[in-house]
């Protein structure tokens, strides 16, 4: 039986992560999750609470689900890349609303992935409606690295600018995928 092996693009606003993820399961051949946050957002019609928060959780669960079996179908290379994960949930919730949903913790240690894929904030910051903490980066990246630590989890800071960017996280993977 073929086993998937699951990469997390994730780290703090305006970090390249789904430009990232694009890119990667472009150059691999393969599946990515797209960001479920800013779909459900945008199909609320008003600021989110922190219900949304678990709601997004489980929407990035199912499409995850749903995308890795059609992935595990074809006769492709078994990697997946997901744009965020559950930390993201818990760092936003905990953040906003000084508390997280249990779902949301469980999650992060039922769920996790092969490799975590940390978006530096060496990026430019980009303005969008959805993005709220422009001034909060380093603290956020900070709480990042302090959770996947925290946990255990493997992962590599992918720094960079456009393509060098894709580049060192495809090292990474490559490194990763073949160890």
């Amino acid at each position: 039986m073929t086993t998937l092996k699951k990469v997390a693009v994730t780290g703090p606003e305006s970090t390249g992560k789904s430009f990232l993820c694009r890119e990667l399961a472009a150059h691999y051949n393969t599946a990515y999750v797209p960001e479920y946050a800013r779909e459900y957002i945008d199909s609320i019609g008003r600021d989110y609470i922190q219900d949304d928060i678990l709601e997004i959780a489980k929407g990035h669960l199912a499409n995850e689900q749903k995308i890795a079996a059609d992935l595990l179908a074809r006769p492709i290379r078994p990697l997946l890349f997901c744009d965020t994960e559950y930390l993201v949930a818990k760092i936003w919730s905990l953040h906003k609303f000084n508390t997280c949903h249990p779902w949301i913790l469980r999650q992060i240690e039922k769920n996790t992935y092969d490799l975590y894929l940390l978006c530096d904030i060496d990026l430019p910051w980009e303005p969008d409606p959805q993005r709220e903490h422009p001034h909060l980066r380093q603290y956020f990246f900070d709480w990042y690295i302090n959770e996947l630590q925290s946990y255990g989890f493997k992962y590599a800071v992918i720094r960079g600018q456009k393509q060098d960017r894709v580049n060192n996280a495809i090292e990474v993977v490559n490194n990763f995928y073949i160890a």
